[in-house]
């Protein structure tokens, strides 16, 4: 491990500047370097496995891996806003960049590279809502801010050798680190449409090397045949002015690069949420272990991330910073290139105005914001913008370019392709592609544009292998969320509980079995699907009988009748329960049935016609209301009604009337409530007289209707 973190710092310190090189040329080549992101397009994809925690370590929570395991990637992306070339132009022959690059000059050019390198890294799930992973990673960054177009401007002039610039404040950063972290992260929420996971990362920092220097008022004049060597030979003059500051890990200025790595150490971490709205929730809503669990598909409408990364700092003990006066005239450039090093150089021609040991290098923080829509769970829009924490004045920490990017992609679980929109911070539009096909992933944030401009000034590519373990797609021939080596019905639908079965109506009485209490036997929904039972054999279903255990007639509801006073007379037909009586008193003694006729001979007594008329006259509506409450209290007692009449006019008149008389009572009888069933009537004309009708009186009394008791 230590060795191959020696090659990657041997890497960046042939990045960043060359030994034996003089200070100059370290400030101002380092603005040729390159300004992006890391692995732009892949990280939108669901099916970026480990690399999710790059962005925002809550991504491998619910991931479409079982395990993802990442065997070796690069990513190196960047731009800067001073030079742009046609890249197709630029593979010719005979291309001169410094003729044929467009420039564009401004009095603060920036630049910066960004190379990360993720190594052997996996993922995995501890749990159905929780997952793990252990990553490497080597990063590098150089940062050159505010330096002055022109002075670039006047190195690059071919027409002369020399040249001059004036800098106001500028700064140039670089480091080189390692990480190895770990990473969790779990649902949150998982409540009906809303799904929340977060996660965290720790990482423990090892810094490789770093080196950084402020600017301040740096003034300098170049004249190539400035001192006059004798002999007719000359040499370069340098004249300068301003101050400096220089700062670097202890190793930086040796000559070769077999050093030890520096003692510098550090803790950083990342922080993320990812929110998902999922409209479709209940298609895939699952407590039981045997159904379809559908961890391997995209179950979100709508999916919004949020992190903040790269949070910590690198503590280099032994670095050296220095401060220097650099005002001096006419330095001889022979002078200059016999100097060992930068650090030796400072010190031999300058004045040291400060001097400290140890110093901390920031990590690049970061906040991100991604939005992912899914379009038809093939094709999705992602919005993703990083904004950095870090300020360019900030000389003591490396920094991310601002960026914003929309990002077509098509998805599927072994391919995926990508084709970003992005726009850069200091450096407009750019638009690139990539892809993942099964254990390979590559692309560039910036290949088409860069290939379609005359003045691009941005470069960047990714590519890396990995070894993808896929959840389970279990199949589901009938779509009822059973998977068909559990489903003993795998073509038909049907419930969990039913073993994936449909629910069956063996009686086919229209319930299913699974809710009839009788399966085997038709009956009603009220009584649980079984049939009503007649435990008394009285032909009345118990549900109807309110003596289910007593057999007894319908019209008592299924219960026998009674015989209260034991009279031998049933209860319905006796009209004195409480009192033994005879069958054909209905019930009742004697002496109640010779009451009841007294009673109804002295009302009928008083019952009055209109003269020659079957009309009762109004004054006896009283005397009939009277007879119908004794009635009434003799429910189950018939009666006659008979007409009598005196004999005055012919037989048959007089039969005819007496006739209409006792219907007319009768009549009106039923209209006030008593059953007609129980009520005859019949008319004797003159036949049956109580007195004379040789005097008035006699005949008064014959005009009359009588009210008996049937026998």
């Amino acid at each position: 491990m230590e060795k191959k973190l020696n090659l990657f710092l041997s890497y960046y310190n042939t990045l960043i500047i060359m030994k034996k090189i003089t200070l100059l040329v370290f400030l101002f080549t380092a603005s040729f370097s390159i300004e992006a992101q890391s692995y732009i397009g892949f990280l939108t994809d669901n099916y970026s496995g480990v690399h999710g925690i790059i962005s925002n370590p809550a991504n491998i929570a619910d991931s479409r891996f079982k395990t993802d395991i990442n065997l070796a990637g690069a990513s190196a992306f960047g731009s800067n806003d001073y030079y742009g070339i046609n890249i197709i132009d630029a593979t010719k022959d005979g291309y001169s960049f410094d003729s044929e690059a467009k420039t564009n000059e401004k009095s603060d050019n920036n630049a910066v590279i960004n190379v990360d390198v993720l190594g052997p890294s996996f993922m995995f799930n501890l749990s159905k809502n929780s997952s793990l992973a252990v990553f490497t990673r080597a990063r590098s960054f150089v940062n050159v801010n505010k330096i002055n177009g022109s002075s670039i401007e006047s190195i690059d002039d071919d027409t002369s050798d020399d040249y001059s610039f004036d800098e106001g404040e500028f700064n140039i950063i670089g480091h080189a680190w390692a990480e190895v972290g770990i990473t969790y992260a779990r649902v949150i929420l998982n409540k009906n449409q809303h799904f929340l996971k977060g996660g965290v990362s720790l990482k423990y920092l090892k810094g490789l090397g770093s080196a950084y220097t402020l600017g301040e008022n740096v003034k300098l004049n170049y004249d190539a045949d400035g001192t006059n060597l004798g002999g007719g030979e000359t040499t370069g003059s340098i004249t300068t002015s301003g101050n400096l500051t220089y700062a670097r890990f202890t190793d930086f200025d040796n000559d070769d690069y077999d050093y030890d790595l520096p003692d510098a150490n550090g803790f950083g971490g990342d922080l993320g949420f990812v929110y998902e709205w999922r409209p479709n929730y209940e298609e895939y809503e699952t407590d039981n272990a045997s159904l379809n669990n559908y961890k391997h598909k995209n179950k979100y409408k709508l999916k919004i991330g949020l992190s903040l990364t790269d949070v910590g700092f690198i503590n280099y003990r032994d670095g050296v910073k220095e401060a220097y006066n650099i005002a001096f005239t006419e330095l001889n450039e022979d002078e200059f290139d016999g100097a060992d090093d930068v650090g030796d150089f400072l010190n031999t021609f300058y004045t040291q105005t400060n001097a400290d040991s140890g110093y901390k290098i920031d990590l690049p923080s970061a906040l991100h914001l991604n939005v992912d829509w899914n379009l038809n769970n093939k094709v999705y829009l992602n919005f993703n913008t990083d904004f950095s924490l870090m300020s360019r004045d900030r000389i003591t920490a490396n920094r991310i370019a601002n960026t914003a990017s929309l990002t077509p992609r098509y998805e599927r679980k072994w391919f995926s392709f990508y084709l970003p929109l992005s726009v850069i911070e200091n450096n407009g539009f750019r638009m690139g592609a990539g892809l993942r096909a099964g254990p390979l992933y590559l692309g560039s944030g910036s290949v088409i544009s860069a290939f379609a401009s005359d003045n691009n000034r941005e470069a960047d590519v990714y590519a890396g292998l990995k070894i993808p373990i896929y959840q389970n797609v279990f199949k589901d021939k009938d779509g009822d969320g059973i998977i068909d080596k559990l489903d003993d019905c795998p073509k038909e639908q049907g419930p969990v509980e039913n073993n994936g079965c449909p629910w069956d109506d063996a009686d086919e009485d229209g319930i299913l079995d699974k809710d009839d209490d009788c399966p085997e036997a038709a009956g009603p929904e009220e009584n649980k699907g079984c049939p009503w039972g007649d435990k008394d054999e009285d032909g009345i279903i118990d549900k109807l009988d309110a003596c289910p255990e007593e057999a007894g007639p319908i019209d008592n509801k299924g219960c026998p009748w009674r015989d209260n006073d034991g009279d031998g007379v049933l209860d319905k037909d006796d009209d004195c329960i409480d009192e033994v009586g005879t069958v054909a008193n209905n019930g009742c003694p004697e002496a109640v049935i010779q009451k009841l006729q007294k009673d109804l001979n002295d009302y009928a007594k008083v019952i009055l016609f209109d003269y020659g008329t079957s009309s009762i006259s109004k004054q006896s509506n009283q005397v009939l209301s009277d007879i119908i409450l004794v009635l009434k209290a003799f429910p189950n007692a018939k009666f006659v009604i008979e007409g009598h009449t005196d004999s005055i006019g012919s037989y048959e008149l007089n039969k005819k009337l007496s006739d209409a008389r006792a219907n007319s009572v009768k009549d009106f009888l039923v209209k006030n409530g008593i059953d007609a069933t129980r009520l005859s009537a019949i008319g004797y004309g003159e036949r049956r007289p109580i007195a004379t009708n040789m005097y008035k009186a006699g005949r008064a009394q014959n005009r009359r209707v009588e009210i008996n008791l049937a026998k």
